[in-house]
């Protein structure tokens, strides 16, 4: 079971890597993201990410949504496993998303894993964590 969840993790790792090649215009990305945040009306404070997940958290996220405006509206733990679950899907297991109206935090990320940025009146936290799998118990 162990080994099938290392499998797991390895693959998807794999598969996230491979699954972008890099922008050959770098300053075109980059305008890309910004007219997406303004389209979206997301504020991006902090990110370690690539450009390519950067615009599918904040796409995924104002998919999330419902228009219009009077449906109503997701709970935030909603979105935030629904994030968690597509980037956990997409790239890898160990995401962990944190969304609300006012919240602290310090975290420990893998590199490349990390964005931090608010949606309309909501601030949105999506990070990835490393996963060492226990095979024998700690010494007493």
């Amino acid at each position: 079971m162990e080994e099938q969840e290392a499998k797991l993790s390895k693959d998807n790792h794999k598969k996230a890597m491979h699954m972008h090649t890099p922008d050959p215009n770098p300053s075109q990305t980059i305008m890309r993201l910004a007219s997406l945040a303004i389209s979206s009306n997301v504020r991006l404070k902090s990110s370690d990410m690539p450009v390519y997940m950067q615009e599918h958290a904040l796409r995924h996220t104002r998919s999330l949504f419902p228009l219009p405006p009077p449906s109503p509206k997701p709970t935030n733990t909603h979105i935030a496993r629904a994030l968690k679950k597509e980037f956990d899907s997409k790239y890898g297991l160990a995401w962990h998303c944190v969304i609300g109206k006012s919240f602290g935090s310090f975290v420990s990320h893998t590199g490349g894993g990390f964005i931090y940025f608010s949606i309309d009146s909501l601030s949105v936290l999506l990070f990835k964590t490393e996963v060492h799998l226990v095979t024998q118990p700690p010494p007493p």
